[in-house]
């Protein structure tokens, strides 16, 4: 996995966070509890990318590739 599919995952998480916990003050707590699952599941996708990355990347790497992943996401919003 790269930084971009980590970045993408983190940004599916922090979207799935937020919808859990609006679901949660709406009394909806079943869908909650989805959002919940699939927040903890894109969190460990990019633990995984990230992992990998640490062990790939030189720091210099890491930011230039860093800094691409972020753009590219920012561009698609």
């Amino acid at each position: 996995m790269s930084l971009d599919e980590a970045a993408r995952q983190l940004k599916m998480a922090g979207h799935d966070a937020q919808v859990a916990f609006d679901c949660v003050g709406l009394g909806d707590l079943e869908r909650a509890q989805e959002h919940a699952v699939t927040l903890r599941a894109a969190a460990d996708a990019a633990e995984v990318a990230l992992s990998r990355a640490l062990q790939d990347l030189t720091p210099e790497q890491a930011q230039a590739e860093g800094e691409k992943a972020v753009s590219a996401l920012e561009e698609t919003v």
